[in-house]
């Protein structure tokens, strides 16, 4: 009988040891999983925030390629309609003769030849003539005249010959008598925005 009660005690003894080494496993093997899954979500977490250089460069240059590519249209620009106008061709003529009743005449003339040799509009076309003026060319008071004409643009070496030309047939007739060889006509291809109009200048 006592040997019946010692070996149950074995065997008891025996099924709580073994009881106890699957408990023991069962907890390793969770801890194991626990490590395993924290070491993966942690590499995953670390690699989002990598940003691959070259990934980086191409995105760079994408951003670059689009603010190169960008046109702006009429709505945003500053565009305005005086840019399109055709702009001031001006003379202004100075001479010591005397026009008299001619003088409206020549300044019409003068004004058509102007239009003609630019190709402009004669309504933007302006001019000026000073008669009678304290002029002197060569040292000598004879007949002469100074020019000056300003227009944006359309001052070429063709155009520029056709005024002088054509300003010199009218103010070489008599009475005016002014000889070819003492006028000068002086030209400026002009700025829009050194030419002001209508409040505005022509570059808007």
């Amino acid at each position: 009988k006592t040997k019946k009660i010692f070996n149950l005690r074995n065997i008891v003894g025996t099924m709580r040891s073994l009881s106890l080494l699957s408990l023991a496993g069962f907890f390793h093997s969770v801890l194991i999983v626990f490590l395993i899954t924290t070491t993966t979500i942690t590499t995953n977490t670390a690699n989002a925030f990598v940003v691959d250089p070259k990934q980086q460069l191409s995105t760079t240059s994408i951003i670059r390629m689009k603010a190169t590519t960008t046109t702006t249209t009429p709505e945003q620009s500053d565009h305005h309609p005086f840019c399109d106008l055709p702009g001031d061709p001006s003379l202004i003529l100075t001479t010591n003769a005397d026009l008299g009743e001619k003088k409206l005449d020549i300044m019409k003339a003068c004004s058509k030849i102007i239009a003609e040799a630019t190709g402009k509009p004669e309504a933007y076309v302006a001019v000026s003539i000073n008669d009678n003026a304290s002029v002197i060319f060569g040292g000598s008071d004879a007949p002469t005249a100074l020019g000056c004409l300003y227009s944006i643009g359309a001052i070429t070496q063709e155009s520029n010959g056709q005024i002088t030309r054509g300003v010199t047939d009218l103010l070489d007739q008599e009475p005016f008598g002014i000889a070819e060889n003492r006028i000068y006509i002086n030209f400026f291809d002009m700025p829009r925005a050194n030419v002001g109009w209508s409040r505005r200048t022509f570059a808007g």
